[in-house]
């Protein structure tokens, strides 16, 4: 009995140590060799300072920039410490209050918008934090930023084709738009237009 004892706490030991010690510490190491960038968190930087992450939307209300999809988390929006959906249904009032509210900003910012507007701008996701919206709702935000960022539409044309990531394959899923990645580098043509040296 003893002997079946030593047996099994000496497997379990050898267990516990491949799989809760080398195993981790093999993955984290070909991780950040194979994949740093995503392994790290994909995590985006402006001169060097952390400004956000690829995988995590933010909030964006300037009519000079485009807005993301909206976020059901709380206490705030795109808070990754709680991600969360509203658990609206589609019958829910509720849920079309949200939706007229935020129709009603989107028009109140661009009140000459025309057409339907996409329904990932008036609709939360799944975990609140999408950081994707699709190409229709940045396409239909073009002019909104054309008149208010006095940027030229072939420019964020350029810009929204740039920050668009193609379906996986070409054919799984749709073509979206990384809206902290289309911000960073619109903001970057406002900083060079607005720098000592181009006065």
């Amino acid at each position: 009995m003893i002997r079946d004892l030593k047996s099994a706490l000496l497997l379990f030991v050898a267990l516990a140590v491949i799989t809760g010690l080398i195993y981790p510490l093999a993955m984290t190491g070909i991780g950040q060799i194979v994949f740093p960038y995503q392994s790290n968190g994909s995590l985006l930087r402006v001169h060097g300072k952390v400004v956000g992450s690829a995988l995590i939307g933010q909030y964006f209300r300037e009519p000079q920039y485009f807005w993301s999809r909206p976020s059901a988390t709380s206490p705030a929006p795109y808070n990754a410490g709680g991600s969360s959906a509203s658990n609206l249904g589609p019958n829910n009032p509720e849920l079309l209050q949200h939706v007229q509210k935020r129709v009603a900003a989107l028009r109140q910012a661009d009140p000459d918008a025309k057409g339907h507007i996409p329904v990932d701008l008036v609709t939360s996701s799944g975990s609140g934090l999408d950081p994707d919206i699709s190409v229709a709702a940045a396409l239909y935000q073009l002019p909104k930023v054309v008149k208010a960022g006095g940027i030229a539409e072939n420019t964020l044309r350029r810009l929204i084709r740039d920050n668009t990531t193609e379906p996986l394959f070409g054919f799984i899923g749709e073509p979206v738009v990384n809206v902290l990645k289309l911000n960073l580098a619109l903001h970057k043509i406002y900083a060079s237009a607005h720098s000592p040296q181009e006065r």
